[in-house]
């Protein structure tokens, strides 16, 4: 590729991923970033496909085509540490330019013909420049910015001239200023080059990549597709009763909390251990009853036939918890009522605050709160619930108000539709020149 390739954005980012080598010598996924450009012109080179690694091979045909004749003086900055990644975070690359720590390299490369190799596969840290080394025969001069001018270069022959450049890894100031003064330091050379006439060939890349990925190595297992599956979490047995044969009773809840003094916090019976002692069933009654330790929990439902219905309805009549010689009755059948034949599903039944269970003394201080709560005293088969009679209406406030309003505007919709209809338009006109047009009043 002839011409200049200073590229910005991810372009640029490609030309600085030429080489990146790691800290253990041999490994065939590191690379850094290798610049090449010559105040003559270089050959072309085609570019590089995205991904691409171009091999120790491939760079060695490519520099003994450009060294293949000739005297060459060529000129390799080799930093200590380089990698793509520096060139996004301080080379200015979405245009301003300013803030670039890179300008007199961007520069150079404006001016000149250079070529761009986004990968390089890498084998240690001295083998770019033992590579030089061979192509040119002669052995890298190394060259101290500070002493630049009291060098002397011999046109006539090959010359390797090597500028070493730190990183700001074992150094005090940051990252951007130690790659401003490397950058300095290049400027300074090029300049001196210019000043002398001398044509060269100019390479910088690193000793070794400033930030490598590291690859997790993949465990010996099966690959490809696998069905995704949800983790769900254990879900525990509904409470039955009688607890083995045929259930009569069943109840399950997320939570049973109860609190028998306000403010003393909350207890969750369902966290602990019970029994069914005192249970009992039959066609119209039915109490489950829950024994923990300090506490005493029962249900008391019955079903009856309703004539207006035509079916059995089954209510939760009443809750009581017992606790230290103590017993609250709430009730429950204003509210907690379903077919006899399904069980009754609420997400919260509690005795406050939107309450379903009535405290049978209003000054009481107890309070129940039961969480994805579903209970059924009758007509259980095969130790299932039954259709669930959810608590939840089919018409929420919501839905009403959006309902009423809809009908609201769509009344005056058509009231004012009918009123434009009723509308007519004059069809009689005086005449100027005749007489004037007298309307009945009854037309």
């Amino acid at each position: 590729m002839s011409g200049s390739v200073w590229l910005s954005g991810g372009q640029f980012l490609c030309f600085l991923y030429f080489l990146s080598t790691c800290l253990a010598p041999g490994s065939s996924t590191a690379q850094v970033p290798l610049l090449m450009w010559s105040s003559d012109s270089l050959p072309p080179l085609a570019p590089a496909t995205a991904g691409h690694i171009t091999s120790h091979e491939e760079v060695t045909a490519y520099l003994s085509y450009v060294f293949g004749s000739g005297s060459h003086t060529v000129l390799l900055f080799l930093q200590d540490k380089l990698s793509k990644d520096d060139f996004t975070l301080y080379g200015g690359v979405f245009g301003n330019k300013q803030e670039s720590a890179f300008q007199h390299l961007e520069a150079a490369l404006h001016s000149s013909s250079s070529v761009t190799l986004p990968a390089l596969e890498w084998t240690g840290l001295s083998a770019i420049s033992t590579l030089l080394q061979e192509k040119l025969g002669v052995p890298p001069l190394l060259v101290d910015a500070d002493t630049l001018s009291q060098l002397s270069i011999n046109t006539s022959v090959n010359n390797l001239l090597l500028v070493h450049l730190p990183y700001c890894s074992n150094s005090l100031e940051t990252c951007k200023e130690v790659l401003n003064d490397n950058d300095q330091i290049i400027g300074n050379v090029l300049s001196f080059l210019k000043d002398k006439d001398v044509s060269y060939t100019a390479m910088y890349t690193g000793l070794q990549p400033s930030r490598v990925i590291s690859e997790a190595p993949v465990p010996n297992q099966h690959v490809g597709r696998t069905v995704l599956q949800t983790v769900e979490d254990d879900v525990k047995p509904p409470i039955m009763y009688p607890e083995s044969g045929s259930p009569c009773i069943m109840l399950w809840a997320q939570n049973l909390n109860v609190d028998i003094a306000s403010g003393a916090g909350w207890l969750d019976l369902a966290l602990q251990s019970h029994s069914t002692v005192g249970s009992m069933c039959n066609s119209t009654n039915s109490l489950l009853v829950l024994n923990y330790p300090n506490y005493t929990l029962s249900f008391s439902m019955s079903q009856r036939f309703y004539p207006t219905s035509a079916r059995n309805w089954f209510t939760l009549d009443q809750v009581q918890l017992r606790s230290f010689n103590q017993t609250e009755t709430f009730i429950g059948s204003r509210g907690i009522y379903a077919p006899a034949e399904y069980s009754y599903r609420c997400q919260t039944v509690r005795s406050y605050q939107d309450a379903l269970l009535i405290p049978a003394d209003i000054t009481s201080q107890w309070r129940l709160d039961f969480t994805d709560f579903q209970i059924q005293g009758f007509s259980l088969a095969s130790g299932n619930f039954s259709y669930a009679s959810d608590c939840a209406g089919f018409f929420t406030a919501g839905i009403w108000m959006g309902l009423v309003t809809s009908l609201l505007m769509l009344l005056i919709f058509v009231y004012g539709l009918h009123m434009i209809m009723q509308l007519n338009t004059m069809d009689r006109f005086d005449d100027p020149k005749g007489p004037t047009i007298s309307v009945p009043q009854t037309e």
